[in-house]
């Protein structure tokens, strides 16, 4: 070989070798994840209790407290109470957006929606709403609006309200405290005597008593990628796939505690659960990771609520601590 061809050969043999290195390094040296806590104190944040998430599609967080209802835009905070708005109480058991970007609050003694500019209220004196007490929101593809109480599921199609409770369907049990609907618009329903599932005609309930869910008191409910549902109860979580039941809880698993509050699941599939000792995480293959205040800088243990962003951010509303902003 000539030698000015030799020279080049060892050039680029030896540039190519230190990008190699450069990169090896890099990845050796991950991004250290992040926090950011925002409370009572240090932000706009109504009340460090946030029970309640939700995003809406301009990307603003919506924070239901003990004290109203903050939204964040990222820079400016607003919140709205019952002393600068017509929302109809202060505590926010839960949060959802419909279609027209509507916000629907419920509280513990009704529900109020927001269109940007008018509050309407809805309660059980001037509607069909079944109960005070609305724990959770959901809105289905027909633009169907379901709520949760403590007296049965209302369905709202913006004119008319259906009730279903224990004593006018299979409901498993008139205190509804999750709800969320599938890709076959079937709804799901949490309660404190198990799950049941709605299809618009039949009803189906899954209890222990007559599957492999770990409890009955079931109060968060998602589904993943492959439709698998996941279920948060007072003794671990269950998933099931539709026929088979798998249970997950502190004796066989990382999961930090057994009491569940939330679940949410990212654009990863990973699981995340709220928890009453911090925020678990499942991911693939089957790594379990879990964030606490003596780990991490999450605000809390105590874990109330969970919302992921369209940039991926985690975001964990506390029992007292605030919310905690977590990007991995």
């Amino acid at each position: 070989m000539p030698t000015k061809w030799f020279g080049l050969v060892l050039t680029m043999t030896m540039i190519f070798g230190f990008m190699l290195f450069g990169c090896h390094k890099k990845s050796t040296n991950p991004k250290l994840p992040s926090w950011i806590t925002y409370n009572s104190s240090n932000s706009g944040l109504a009340s460090n209790y946030v029970l309640a998430i939700t995003i809406d599609a301009s990307g603003n967080e919506w924070f239901g407290t003990g004290e109203g209802v903050s939204k964040f835009d990222g820079t400016n905070w607003t919140t709205y109470n019952t002393s600068n708005s017509s929302i109809v109480a202060n505590g926010i058991l839960s949060v959802a957006i419909d279609a027209a970007g509507n916000k629907w609050f419920g509280t513990g003694i009704g529900v109020s929606k927001f269109d940007g500019n008018n509050w309407t209220t809805y309660d059980t004196s001037n509607c069909g709403l079944a109960g005070r007490s609305v724990y959770a929101i959901a809105v289905d593809s027909s633009g169907n609006i379901w709520f949760g109480t403590g007296d049965g599921v209302s369905r709202f199609d913006g004119t008319k309200w259906t009730t279903y409770n224990k004593f006018n369907s299979w409901l498993a049990h008139n205190c509804v405290t999750a709800i969320t609907v599938d890709s076959s618009s079937n709804i799901w329903f949490g309660t404190e005597e198990g799950v049941s599932k709605f299809d618009g005609t039949n009803w189906t309930t899954y209890k222990t008593s007559n599957s492999g869910l770990a409890n009955s008191f079931v109060k968060g409910i998602a589904i993943d990628a492959s439709g698998n549902k996941w279920f948060g109860t007072d003794q671990g979580i269950s998933k099931f796939d539709g026929t088979n039941w798998s249970t997950y809880d502190t004796s066989n698993s990382g999961l930090a505690d057994n009491g569940i509050h939330t679940i949410a699941i990212d654009v990863l599939d990973n699981k995340w659960f709220g928890t009453h000792s911090g925020v678990s995480m499942l991911g693939w293959p089957g790594w379990w990771t879990t964030y606490n205040t003596a780990n991490s800088q999450l605000a809390h243990n105590e874990i109330w609520s969970i919302a992921i962003d369209a940039y991926g951010n985690k975001w964990f509303g506390t029992e007292g601590g605030g919310v905690s902003k977590f990007h991995e």
